[in-house]
């Protein structure tokens, strides 16, 4: 069939993928645009005045210096680490700039159950205290981890690998012939790292800090466990506690709002300043060698990050569960391990067939936009699990007694909740904030395949569906299995949308592990966060791979 109306070189065909590609943006963008139609909505008086009079200050500053604390702990170790491996040889550095990555496997909930258990008052590390110097209950005085400083700590041991990767990135793409031309003009190591090389990473690192700060802002399962108050934890008990779901949606707007401003320091922060590359020498240049104390030094600073952020929780981990560990281990950890891994493969699954449809919509497509919808759909990502919750659940629950009324009208049944009695809403609500990271992956291989492609296959006769199976598919197997390995982990690990979509009597890893934690059962959580983990090492192997293979080019 010939274009017509200018719609592309498939011409109807084209328009009605554009058509199904549109489709599927609007329902993943539904739960956020629930959100924002629930702002303005009265008949919350009193729970808003009980809020304000009791927490909504104490959420607001909570999280005002939790994304200061993370900000600035993110930013220091992240720029560290991927300088010190970048640009100077030590003992070890072939192992940390690798190994650096590790603690992103560990969610910070499960490193806040591990850490409480090590520094609470009946650990080893107390206990080992009051042994040595004869010390009784009073006796001494030794910091709390369950307060803001805690989350702090738990969020930038386990956050700062995004600002690790973006800046050693940057260093080893921009820096090399720069920092060469300040050297000879008599710059100095520490003046061509401020001058030189922090202001080319600078995009890099500001973007690191960015997605730290976003998963800051998601975070339910750690704050909620060292009882500090901010959004997430708010959205939480509106809901279930006060019975509240406007103003649960209406507290989810707010924390959009921290999201979206996060979204804008970030671009204000590049203003109109740009930093270019002018030399034609790309990559890293020849690392400087350090010896005896200053080598020691070098491997001291990068060791500590891995240590506290990934080898002490999971040691913990592994000698809770090895020593007492889950008491219902057998069928009721299988169970749990079903639950977790069908709505995650069923999850991966849906989003690696839906980001394919979305990005050959796009390249198929001579306007704008399919570019635009999908760009809609990548915001998912940046919404906090909690606030996807409120907006899946609130257009779901409507949509639910609508059915049921009318089946009931019909024949005569009460079928129940069709849609939030199962599973249904929960994978709808992990598309809506996990697409993206499909998406990206997939959009971003699907670029590479030249367009001389498609060209063949059309001269050959195939249409664009068998372009798609037969040329494309076969090219993109590698990245489709890693979209869909990054997506099962994500669902693995979600926390704040699966406690409130989940069915009544359903519970995942993720769950379990939140539930025996906030009941002080640590050591019987151990077993299902281990297990988390343990799946979330999973894309951070082939991450290092990357990683190794890029110093081997």
């Amino acid at each position: 069939m010939k274009s017509s109306g200018g719609l592309g070189p498939y011409g109807l065909q084209w328009s009605t993928l554009t058509v199904v590609a549109g489709l599927i943006a609007v329902l993943i963008a539904a739960p956020v645009a629930s959100v924002f139609s629930n702002v303005f909505v009265g008949g919350t008086g009193a729970t808003w005045a009980h809020l304000a009079d009791t927490v909504l200050g104490e959420f607001a500053l909570n999280t005002v210096l939790l994304c200061i604390g993370v900000g600035l702990g993110v930013g220091s170790i992240g720029v560290t680490s991927a300088w010190l491996t970048t640009m100077l040889e030590f003992p070890g550095r072939r192992f940390f700039e690798w190994a650096l990555v590790l603690p992103m496997a560990m969610p910070a909930y499960v490193m806040a159950y591990a850490y409480t258990d090590f520094l609470q008052f009946v650990g080893p590390v107390q206990s080992a205290l009051r042994e040595a110097f004869g010390w009784r209950a009073g006796d001494y005085w030794f910091p709390d981890v369950r307060t803001v400083g805690g989350a702090v700590a738990m969020f930038m041991f386990v956050l700062y690998p995004y600002c690790y990767m973006l800046a050693r990135a940057a260093f080893l793409e921009r820096a090399g012939g720069m920092l060469e031309a300040g050297r000879s003009l008599g710059l100095g190591p520490w003046a061509c790292f401020f001058r030189v090389s922090l202001p080319l990473a600078r995009p890099a690192v500001v973007a690191g800090v960015a997605l730290a700060l976003m998963e800051t802002l998601a975070d339910f399962g750690t704050v909620a466990y060292f009882g500090v108050q901010t959004f997430t934890t708010g959205i939480y008990r509106a809901w279930f506690s006060l019975g509240d779901r406007i103003a649960a949606a209406q507290l989810s707007a707010l924390l959009l709002g921290f999201v979206v401003l996060v979204l804008a320091l970030e671009r204000a922060t590049r203003g109109r300043a740009r930093f270019h590359n002018t030399s034609r020498q790309q990559g890293a240049p020849a690392r400087r060698q350090l010896h005896a104390l200053p080598g020691a030094l070098a491997a001291f600073a990068c060791f500590m990050p891995l240590l506290l952020g990934f080898l002490l929780p999971a040691g913990l981990l592994l000698k809770m569960a090895f020593s007492e560990g889950d008491a219902q281990f057998g069928a009721r950890f299988i169970q749990l391990a079903r639950n977790s891994f069908v709505l995650a493969a069923t999850t991966a699954v849906l989003a690696v067939l839906l980001a394919v449809i979305l990005a050959y919509a796009a390249r198929l497509a001579r306007s704008r936009l399919p570019h635009a919808l999908n760009r809609l759909v990548a915001l998912g990502y940046a919404v906090p699990g909690s606030v996807i919750a409120v907006g899946v659940l609130i257009p779901v629950t409507r949509l639910d007694a609508l059915l049921a009324s009318g089946v009931q009208a019909l024949f005569g049944v009460n079928p129940g909740l069709l849609l939030s009695g199962g599973i249904a809403a929960l994978v709808y609500a992990y598309l809506a904030r996990f697409l993206s990271v499909a998406l990206q992956s997939v959009e971003s291989s699907l670029g590479k395949i030249t367009a001389s492609m498609d060209d063949a296959s059309r001269s050959l006769g195939h249409g664009k569906w068998d372009t798609l199976r037969r040329v494309h598919v076969p090219m993109l197997r590698g990245s489709l299995l890693t979209a869909a390995l990054l997506v099962f982990v994500d669902v693995m690990k979600e926390l704040p949308a699966t406690l409130v979509i989940r069915p009544f009597n359903f519970d995942t890893l993720a769950t379990q592990a939140h539930t025996l934690a906030a009941d002080e059962r640590l050591s019987e959580a151990s077993t299902a966060a281990l297990t988390i983990v343990a799946v979330g090492l999973l894309p951070m192997f082939a991450i290092s791979r990357q990683i190794v293979r890029g110093r081997n080019r």
